[in-house]
């Protein structure tokens, strides 16, 4: 008889031992349920705080020059000889993740990738990066002139965990793969930011409305 109680005593420490350990595993590894979050409901309680979210094991890629963008007016050359004239310019530019999604700066999502980013590569991560200045811009007679402007970017790959302090979806962590693409510093792996001056020649209406500025200035700037 005793050894039957033993017996039974020992097979539910077993069952209780058991159920403690898938307790533990639910907690420690990455879910995989059906009803599963999207990226976009995960990303929103990190935002939010609602989940305890760091970005894991961050993986800085090789730096590239952007595309270029317009960053200036547009300059109307209507005279029979170039025309010179001193254009400002002024650029901001973010950074976006793997979903296209917008990465604010100054928000929390921005805040904890850079903490990671500086933890494991002792220099700041900035989610955007603001530049202006001026530039003497000719354009020749029947063209239509603009500054472009390309920014050093750099993408940086990671994991969002996210923590929560009760059962989310059936579990207490989730895991998110990312990749955030953002400005890097102008000179980051030899790359440098470059500003251009750009012309095409003037459309067919936009000549005729050089021949309606009879006793106007022969060069104009548009805005936007």
């Amino acid at each position: 008889m005793a050894n039957n109680r033993r017996m039974r005593y020992g097979g539910r420490m077993l069952a209780l031992s058991a159920a403690a350990l898938g307790a533990v595993a639910s907690m420690a590894l990455p879910a995989s349920a059906d009803d599963q979050p999207t990226r976009v409901q995960l990303m929103t309680d990190c935002d939010s705080g609602e989940g305890k979210c760091t970005f894991n094991d961050p993986q800085l890629g090789q730096a590239y020059l952007g595309d270029f963008h317009r960053v200036s007016d547009s300059l109307y050359n209507c005279s029979t000889s170039p025309a010179t004239q001193s254009m400002t310019w002024s650029d901001t530019v973010g950074s976006t993740d793997s979903a296209g999604v917008s990465v604010t700066a100054g928000g929390k999502i921005a805040g904890i990738i850079d903490l990671s980013v500086t933890a494991t590569y002792s220099h700041t991560w900035s989610s955007t990066h603001s530049e202006s200045s001026s530039v003497n811009m000719t354009v020749k007679p029947g063209e239509v002139g603009w500054i472009s402007r390309a920014q050093v970017m750099q993408t940086v790959a990671g994991t969002w965990q996210t923590h929560y302090d009760d059962r989310k979806w059936g579990h207490y962590f989730w895991f998110v793969p990312d990749v955030v693409t953002g400005p890097a510093p102008n000179g980051t792996d030899g790359q440098s930011n470059a500003v251009v001056v750009k012309s095409r020649k003037m459309t067919a209406e936009e000549k005729r409305s050089c021949s309606g500025r009879s006793g106007k200035a022969t060069t104009f700037v548009v805005h936007g």
